[in-house]
């Protein structure tokens, strides 16, 4: 999908400071493309600034971070931020609760959050189509989304996020507040994205490791705004690591490529 660069991702030294404090120090970090990764750590660790970084909605107050091959501060972000899908519970605020499914996938074609005088085409009818029957959604097309169920929101604004065809997908907790019905259909849909080679790059923050989809690559994780450990998933979702992490005696095991953590 990311065509022509190796490396979809590079931070080097990254630091983010606020009000004379460090919520982000030195964190240097590569992701190339084909790669999935999520993002783990306590509250507060740093994580959503993070991807803050990642989606160019921040930039660093020193070290230097590289998006698609372009480094922030010397490219113009709204020219990256086409190239890159955000499903977060912040991306969603402003769609309109009266706007209807269809509308709020397609709209993501034109950078808006509500439909005013966007003329779609064959293509984007085409496009939305395929997403809502690969989403289990056909029959909520023209559906309020302000009368969805949670589980259903978190579909469309995956839908929504992956409609412009972007190179990297950054997610913001995609699975928080699901019952446990919803949270496993909305990661099977995040598992064959995760595992089509054509897919984006993908970039996930969770605090649950059972949240982490199958297809995943790498993880990181953070902890008091520094890297901790970071690499291949079944080498930094360990016993010992993510004790360490989140500072808590844990148990893990993985069973059908999904990991799972319980205190001791």
């Amino acid at each position: 999908m990311v065509r022509n660069v190796t490396t979809v991702i590079r931070l080097e030294s990254a630091s983010v400071h606020r009000e004379g404090k460090a919520i982000l120090s030195d964190v240097d970090l590569e992701i190339k493309a084909g790669e999935r990764w999520a993002i783990l750590g306590p509250n507060g660790a740093g994580k959503t600034t993070l991807l803050d970084l990642m989606s160019t909605r921040l930039h660093p107050t020193a070290g230097s971070v590289s998006i698609l091959g372009q480094s922030l501060g010397l490219v113009d972000v709204f020219d990256l931020r086409p190239l890159i899908g955000v499903l977060s519970a912040r991306a969603s605020e402003n769609i309109p609760a009266s706007e209807t499914v269809t509308d709020s996938i397609i709209t993501a074609g034109w950078a808006v959050s509500g439909r005013y005088w966007e003329d779609y085409d064959d293509v984007d009818l085409k496009r939305c189509d395929e997403l809502l029957h690969f989403m289990g959604l056909t029959e909520l097309s023209s559906r309020r989304i302000g009368t969805l169920s949670d589980g259903e929101r978190k579909k469309v604004l995956l839908a929504r996020a992956l409609f412009p065809n972007p190179e990297l997908l950054l997610m913001d907790e995609p699975a928080a507040g699901l019952d446990v019905g919803a949270r496993e259909n909305l990661l099977g849909r995040l598992s064959a994205v995760a595992e089509d080679p054509t897919a984006p790059v993908q970039v996930m923050i969770t605090h649950h490791v059972e949240e982490i989809p199958a297809g995943f690559t790498h993880a990181v994780l953070v902890r008091d705004g520094k890297i901790l450990r970071h690499g291949p998933i079944d080498s930094v979702i360990t016993e010992e690591y993510l004790t360490e992490a989140f500072d808590t005696p844990l148990l893990v095991s993985k069973v059908f490529s999904r990991f799972w953590a319980f205190g001791t």
